[in-house]
């Protein structure tokens, strides 16, 4: 059992009869009446988001959320297909699922996959990806304002921010969770 004081962000938690991992917290004192506990919510199954007001003593239980090493190989009208290292199983995955993230996916990349009872919830890349920068406009000389930056379109269709000293064929380092240029690879 969890309580509602020990919340943090990322907890999955079975809430109202389903899954749901906590977006936000926050642990409020006003200065009349009790504490309280404010707390964002997104429900696993449908992916509505709502915002509920707690009290600190409120108990949940915990779900039990296995985490695998899988391996991308590739995307077609089924979705994305995981294999599994251990056993070389093959799992196709919905995009919803991975939403923002298959645009940091290369063929044959280790992802982490979070599932609960056989369901799977996220698919996460690792955090600092490799890709190759496929089109950036120049940069010219003189354009050197402090953090001056131009988009560029990555090899998965991702489009990022990067300096202007950054070429077209140069491999960069790029955040997952943030998806913003890190350095040159």
């Amino acid at each position: 059992m969890l309580k509602a004081v020990n919340l943090r962000p990322g907890n999955i938690i079975t809430f109202k009869g389903s899954l749901h991992e906590v977006i936000e917290y926050q642990h409020i004192k006003p200065g009349k009446g009790p504490a309280f506990v404010r707390a964002k919510f997104r429900n696993l199954d449908s992916g509505a988001i709502f915002q509920e007001t707690l009290r600190p003593d409120d108990s949940f239980q915990d779900a039990f959320i296995e985490q695998k090493n899988m391996q991308y190989l590739y995307r077609d009208d089924m979705g994305y297909c995981l294999m599994d290292t251990e056993t070389y199983e093959q799992i196709h995955v919905p995009e919803t699922v991975l939403g923002e993230k298959a645009e940091f996916l290369k063929e044959n990349m280790e992802v982490t996959v979070k599932m609960h009872e056989g369901k799977i919830l996220s698919v996460e890349p690792p955090i600092h990806v490799v890709l190759k920068v496929v089109q950036t406009d120049p940069g010219f000389k003189g354009d050197t304002v402090s953090g001056a930056t131009k988009p560029a379109t990555l090899e998965t269709g991702k489009v990022v921010k990067v300096p202007l000293f950054v070429e077209q064929d140069t491999l960069i380092k790029v955040d997952t969770r943030t998806g913003e240029y890190v350095e040159r690879a």
